[in-house]
């Protein structure tokens, strides 16, 4: 067998997002071996954002280890972040393995031992970033699984002189609907509070309530799909059922952490419906001793409680933290 199938190192860090890249950055700093896994792209969720995507935070709120990120304009996009976060990977030669796949975390008198599709590894420590883009939300409802709909939003042009309901209220669902409308698409909205979120940026919301108090983009306030078929979908609005004629279905409605993943490691979640994932807020080391949360994980379903600006300063409480107990 390859030797390199049976590893050891310090710290196997899972997921390799801003946070995740700023965790072995520290880790190199402190003298630590460490791996970097990731199951698809190098910060695969930045990697899956729309296209034309700008951020709401400013270009020096999303560096880390305070190496510069110039963007063109004060908030950069997508592109620019993507090009960011490779040039400090590979400009650092980090050690991350991409398109490997964590399957098992079980501990062991010296640490644990973590299997994946390509290797079985021993590590004293483990640090989960993994953010929680890749599980949405789901509708329920029946006709959810047509190929009509879709969870995640790419770009406009396939929707143009379609019919198109994007489901939600947020930055995503408001980005969408407003990027569609303008290659052309004939956009609805089903929203299922009384108005369009109060964190989308504020930017964006004057155009958004304007696009819809025109006639240009139609909403449906305090509504909800009960129903996809093929051609249409039928809406509960507060005025009764209505059907709507639909070619496409964007259901951003969310995103959750995988929480199956953390339990079966043995961490625990709240008992609320924030499911918050049990751990050290001055260490971020989790109820399982020897692994760590880091990022946008920490906050269970409070999904828009951390964000790349304000938890990058987990990977030095954590690595600080591991420095002091060698």
């Amino acid at each position: 067998m390859n030797p390199d199938t049976n590893p050891t190192f310090d710290v196997l860090i899972v997921g390799a997002g801003p946070i995740g890249i700023a965790c072995a950055l520290e880790c190199k700093k402190a003298g630590l071996s460490y791996v970097v896994i990731e199951k698809g792209a190098l910060t695969n969720s930045l990697f899956n954002y729309p296209l034309n995507m700008t951020f709401f935070s400013t270009s020096e709120k999303l560096e880390i280890d305070q190496i510069p990120f110039i963007s063109n304009q004060a908030k950069p996009d997508r592109d620019e972040a993507l090009e960011y976060y490779r040039r400090v990977a590979t400009s650092n030669k980090l050690n991350i393995r991409l398109y490997e796949e964590v399957q098992t975390v079980s501990k062991e008198d010296e640490g644990f031992r973590i299997k994946t599709n390509k290797a079985d590894y021993r590590t004293s420590y483990a640090i989960v970033c993994t953010g929680f883009y890749d599980i949405p939300k789901l509708l329920e409802v029946p006709g959810e699984d047509l190929q009509k709909v879709s969870h995640y939003y790419k770009e406009a042009h396939s929707y143009t002189l379609q019919d198109v309901a994007v489901v939600g209220a947020s930055n995503s669902a408001v980005d969408a609907a407003l990027e569609i409308w303008r290659k052309g698409g004939r956009v609805s909205m089903i929203v299922r509070g009384p108005d369009i979120g109060d964190r989308v940026k504020y930017w964006v919301r004057p155009d958004i309530i304007n696009r819809i108090a025109e006639g240009s983009i139609k909403a449906y306030y305090n509504s909800e799909i009960t129903e996809i078929q093929q051609d249409q979908i039928l809406v509960r609005t507060p005025q009764g059922e209505i059907a709507l004629e639909n070619d496409y279905v964007l259901a951003l409605t969310g995103y959750r952490p995988n929480f199956d993943f953390l339990q079966a490691m043995g961490i625990r979640l709240s008992e609320d419906e924030k499911q918050i994932p049990e751990h050290d807020t001055e260490t971020m080391e989790s109820n399982v001793k020897g692994i760590y949360l880091a990022g946008v994980i920490c906050g269970g379903m409070e999904t828009h409680k951390w964000f790349i600006e304000n938890s990058r300063i987990h990977a030095k409480l954590i690595v600080d933290q591991l420095r002091s107990s060698r």
